[in-house]
């Protein structure tokens, strides 16, 4: 393939095939995301208004409700001007913001899920123990782990993706991920390949989240 570095837009190629149904789809998308927003917004402030639920577990159930509205408003705000688009594409910097915020919302989800698993244990095998270990010392800081961890390692992959040479200008996804991404540059060094590899596996939970 030729190298295409100067090339600074991508095109989505996920939707060329619902163009018959575009008004049932951008109907159908937008419902669903005020739907998202409206419950994940409405537990948010019943939490935060609520003195009685400021405890570990519901704090923990807010922070996952908050990563549920930063990852479907990467995804669902591009994927809805798309519909209303006649050609979807986006750009380089767009494209990488958008991959950035997808794989760190799959992986905010599932540290935030170990960190609510570990509450519960405490809470059931170690009931006598769980206010002197889940104090709030402690829940800050795996809150902190939870969000920090993610976005410090994908700051690190996108850096490091966005020194690579373009080598191709179309991502058959309905939105920007990594793995194609990573596919579309011209690999020269056997790191870019593992980090291909690791997204491979993050992009399987994103397929997961939306089934």
């Amino acid at each position: 393939m030729d190298n295409v570095s100067v090339v600074r837009v991508f095109f989505l190629s996920g939707l060329n095939e619902t163009n018959n149904y575009i008004v049932t789809l951008l109907t159908f998308t937008l419902l669903y995301y005020c739907v998202i927003v409206f419950f994940n917004t409405a537990i948010i402030m019943i939490i935060i208004l609520d003195q009685h639920l400021h405890e570990p577990m519901y704090i923990l159930l807010c922070s996952f409700c908050i990563n549920g509205l930063y990852g479907s408003t990467g995804f669902y705000t591009k994927f809805l001007f798309d519909l209303f688009s006649s050609s979807q594409q986006i750009s380089y910097e767009g494209c990488l913001l958008q991959a950035f915020v997808m794989y760190s919302f799959a992986c905010c989800d599932l540290s935030i899920l170990a960190v609510m698993a570990y509450d519960r244990y405490l809470a059931i095998c170690r009931p006598l123990h769980y206010h002197f270990v889940m104090t709030k010392r402690r829940l800050s800081q795996l809150m902190c782990f939870s969000w920090l961890t993610p976005f410090s390692l994908f700051s690190i992959n996108v850096l490091l993706t966005s020194r690579l040479k373009l080598c191709g200008a179309k991502i058959n996804r309905l939105f920007c991920v990594m793995n194609p991404l990573i596919y579309g540059f011209k690999l020269t060094k056997i790191r870019n390949r593992i980090v291909g590899l690791v997204y491979s596996s993050i992009e399987f939970k994103l397929q997961f989240n939306r089934t």
